[in-house]
């Protein structure tokens, strides 16, 4: 781990200067020599794995990918699997993974559930034949070389926002969370859903599926709850905190139990980000991380461009980096640009692009490994 002497002598670098020093580089195109090299590099510690997210058939933004200089792919197989009957999974995975290996792309994960998954979530009947399917979606991740889940416990609502067309600089569009407008949109379809519910479903899962993922070498990386409030138009949320993250990780010790850092999500729950992700990098809990950042908190808040939030993002690179992390990470919700349209939010590619770019600027201007 780093030393906060490290800090105090190595030169200022934050988002503000990026532009004057190695991160014009990456912006300019110009080839990286961390890029160049074949496999892990830098200090002889292996590089953060930059990826973007797809969907099976995008074949387009793998070619945009390709051209950033990513070479790994969070996948969403959610739509395929759903598909398929169970005894296919193997054989539709196999599929999506030759579709990215021959882009060029290495999956380095899928994110959001794998299978279909509310009534696990809600605790509703049928929870238990969607189980036998993350079961078998598990196991056919592991035949194919996929050996981390990102999920979450959203239970109803996924991520959720009030809107999505709030202008950022030079007139891009963003998103906001207020919770005024939330509470005035009324209770979902769902009704209440107390937090007690929740934490019996979460806890019911986990001690079926932790147990498969471990003996599958596949790792469960749980995002936060976004927005990290309690409760959401009448339903419970329990992701919501360091606290009640670590419950989720007594409730089934595991190596395999472990986190989606979505950083945001933790700086919107007014968490120390900088000491949580120290302590969970040093327990080898942190799998995945989602580099974004907000201006507010928990009750509002807004997403940014990655370079003019309030989070100090290059000492947070520095954090992961010589915390020992080496997993994927990727841009998240990234603002729309001039000439998209915003059908989209938080998911269009200008935004990945210059994302990416700061974040290979970031790297190269402190000499930390990417891969």
């Amino acid at each position: 781990m780093m030393s906060e002497r490290t800090w105090i002598e190595m030169p200022k670098f934050t988002r503000r200067n990026y532009l004057k020093s190695g991160a014009a580089i990456a912006a300019t195109g110009t080839a990286s020599p961390y890029m160049a090299a074949a496999g892990p590099t830098g200090a002889g510690r292996p590089g953060i794995k930059f990826s973007e997210i797809f969907n099976s058939g995008e074949t387009s933004r793998f070619r945009l990918a390709k051209q950033m200089g990513l070479n790994y792919a969070i996948c969403s197989v959610n739509g395929d699997l759903a598909k398929v009957r169970r005894e296919d999974y193997l054989s539709t995975l196999t599929r999506i993974k030759s579709e990215l290996e021959g882009s060029g792309l290495k999956i380095a994960g899928v994110e959001s559930h794998p299978v279909a998954a509310e009534k696990i979530k809600l605790g509703l009947p049928g929870r238990d034949e969607e189980i036998e399917n993350y079961k078998a979606a598990i196991d056919a991740l592991s035949r194919i070389g996929v050996k981390m889940i990102c999920y979450n416990f959203m239970a109803g609502l996924g991520w959720y926002r009030t809107s999505v067309n709030v202008r950022e600089r030079g007139g891009a569009y963003t998103s906001e969370f207020d919770n005024n407008v939330a509470k005035a949109q009324g209770l979902t379809q769902w009704g209440e859903v107390s937090e007690e519910k929740v934490w019996s479903n979460i806890e019911y899962f986990l001690k079926q599926v932790i147990p498969v993922a471990e003996k599958a070498g596949v790792q469960m990386a749980l995002h936060p709850d976004d927005p990290p409030i309690t409760p959401l138009r009448g339903i419970g949320r329990v992701c919501i905190s360091g606290a009640n993250y670590r419950r989720v990780l007594n409730t089934v010790p595991s190596p395999v139990n472990g986190i989606t850092f979505c950083q945001a999500n933790f700086v919107a729950m007014g968490e120390d980000i900088e000491a949580l992700a120290k302590e969970w990098l040093r327990q080898k809990k942190i799998f995945f991380v989602h580099f974004r950042d907000i201006e507010g908190k928990g009750p509002r808040f807004r997403e940014t461009f990655h370079d003019n939030g309030p989070t100090d993002m290059a000492r947070m690179s520095k954090i992961y980096s010589e915390g020992g992390f080496s997993g994927p990470m990727r841009p998240d919700h990234a603002p729309t640009m001039e000439g998209e349209p915003n059908d989209r939010p938080g998911y269009a590619m200008l935004g990945k692009l210059f994302a990416i770019g700061y974040m290979k600027g970031v790297m190269d201007g402190m000499k930390l490994p990417y891969e």
